[in-house]
């Protein structure tokens, strides 16, 4: 490694955003070749968060914390939980995307395809600049979706989950609640990707501006919207929430669509992601002008 060089809020969101904005591999792969995605959310939460051992108890043991995913695979000594930095980034669907996908009745649209594919194609290569830029400046980094042994874990509670969830660790680090699809609703809404890097550096923890995991969804802020239901072309949602089987069985049933229509390999479906109050924005009005307001709840509770 090269010297150290202190690591800023601002170094780290510079770096995300630049490369966004420059790399050619920002790209749905299209006859324009159109960019993916525009610019971040970026969040950061501290690797001694509370936060995690809670996925651990609610998600599953399965699930690592910052801690067990870096001493895994980092080449540095083992550090302490209070020595990491989880850097988090939402990356919002671009207008036009969302509106080819809100037209989709039962297959995603092309545009959505490519984002799924090749947009998530740039996110790794996001997270890979990342971890390279840290370990550049002297700092040991470790990208937990891209590790060897991330897997997918049969759950008895979930049906199925993940040794890390990229959603999961946007919501540690202020960025957003989940809805009744499960999906992320952010800032910039549900239509969205994310990524994550486990860092050995300082940097204070983004605030969790919401009371609750649950707390920008009107379903479960008063009992309004289901809207996703609809939107569902597989019915795997309703009032009791989400069927990840049927979910993932509508997904694998949309390789031949895409395929076919298309004329690459993808696959994809989003509707429940468009088309929604939650799409581009966080529809709870209360908790929207709290954030934009900058306040803050004391302090959230655990996940239930």
């Amino acid at each position: 490694m090269e010297k150290k060089v202190n690591i800023s809020e601002n170094w780290v969101n510079s770096l995300i955003q630049d490369f966004i904005a420059g790399s050619p591999l920002n790209t749905l792969q299209n006859e324009n070749n159109d960019p993916a995605w525009d610019l971040a959310l970026v969040g950061f939460s501290s690797g001694a968060d509370q936060i995690w051992q809670q996925y651990k108890e609610y998600v599953g043991a399965f699930h690592w914390t910052p801690w067990e995913v870096f001493n895994q695979h980092s080449s540095e000594k083992i550090v302490t939980a209070d020595q990491l930095t989880v850097i988090s980034w939402i990356l919002p669907q671009r207008k036009q995307v969302r509106e080819t996908n809100r037209r989709a009745k039962k297959y995603p649209s092309e545009e959505w395809a490519r984002i799924r594919v090749y947009g998530e194609e740039f996110n790794v290569a996001l997270r890979n600049h990342v971890v390279r830029s840290l370990e550049a400046t002297g700092h040991a980094a470790v990208a937990p979706m891209l590790v060897p042994n991330w897997t997918i874990v049969k759950s008895e509670r979930f049906s199925y989950a993940s040794s890390w969830s990229e959603r999961h660790a946007a919501h540690a680090a202020g960025l957003g609640t989940f809805g009744l699809c499960d999906g992320l609703i952010t800032a910039k809404g549900k239509a969205m990707r994310a990524g994550s890097v486990v860092a050995k550096i300082s940097i204070k923890p983004t605030p969790r501006p919401y009371e609750n995991h649950r707390a920008y969804c009107l379903y479960y802020a008063d009992g309004t919207c289901g809207k996703c239901i609809d939107r569902c072309p597989a019915r795997a949602i309703t009032q009791a929430g989400h069927d990840k089987e049927k979910c993932r069985e509508h997904l694998a049933r949309s390789r031949e669509y895409v395929k076919k229509t298309y004329k690459f390999e993808g696959y994809g479906c989003g509707l429940c992601q468009v088309g929604v109050p939650c799409e581009d924005g966080i529809p709870v009005k209360a908790a929207r002008e709290a954030l934009e307001r900058g306040e803050l709840p004391l302090p959230p509770p655990p996940l239930a």
